[in-house]
């Protein structure tokens, strides 16, 4: 994978004091226990309903010292954006090729000794009633746990509810993980900006 701002020992302490810092004063109460020991993971995030998901993923990382990776589609990585949003664990992704993503990913995390890759299954943030599946099938192939992770914007809680390890069955699979979100899908608020 390519150097990111996680990889520059020169960032890593100033951003994740920062992070720290900045979660506390708005209030966010964190749990990211459940990853301790596992070095390479799918992090799903849901639901996906602001542009600030982004940047409190990045914090989240930052403050939990988990050098992420994210993907993203293609267009948000032109000039003059594009170095910066690699520096930030971004990975441009052109759904517009028949390039096999899933095959890809996988291969990534299994040559990896270290890897957190996060994906919203939701893929936009309006509201979708099905998941993208492509999340589920690169942990699968890469023979490593999906971390279910939540930022719950009412309450100002973030953290990981378990590791789920896929079983080849991907809609018993995909339903039982959506159900350790609880109600929280449903409280899905649209496209509003909160921070």
């Amino acid at each position: 994978m390519h150097s990111t701002i996680f990889n520059s020992p020169m960032f890593r302490a100033p951003l994740r004091w920062l992070s720290r810092k900045f979660l506390q004063h708005k209030g966010w109460r964190v749990d990211f226990s459940a990853i301790e020991g596992i070095n390479k993971c799918v992090l799903i995030g849901a639901p996906h309903t602001s542009n600030w998901d982004l940047p409190y993923a990045l914090m989240l990382g930052f403050s939990q010292q988990l050098p992420i990776y994210w993907m993203g589609k293609v267009q948000i990585f032109k000039f003059p954006f594009r170095h910066l949003m690699m520096w930030l664990g971004g990975i441009p992704i052109n759904r517009s090729k028949s390039l096999n993503v899933v095959s890809q990913a996988a291969t990534q995390l299994q040559q990896a000794d270290q890897l957190y890759l996060v994906i919203t299954p939701e893929g936009t943030r309006a509201r979708v009633d099905e998941w993208k599946t492509g999340f589920y099938h690169i942990a699968h192939q890469a023979n490593v746990p999906i971390m279910v992770t939540y930022i719950d914007w009412r309450t100002r809680q973030a953290g990981i509810y378990t590791a789920y390890y896929p079983s080849g069955d991907s809609e018993k699979d995909i339903a039982e993980i959506k159900a350790l979100y609880g109600d929280l899908l449903l409280r899905h608020k649209g496209n509003q900006q909160r921070h």
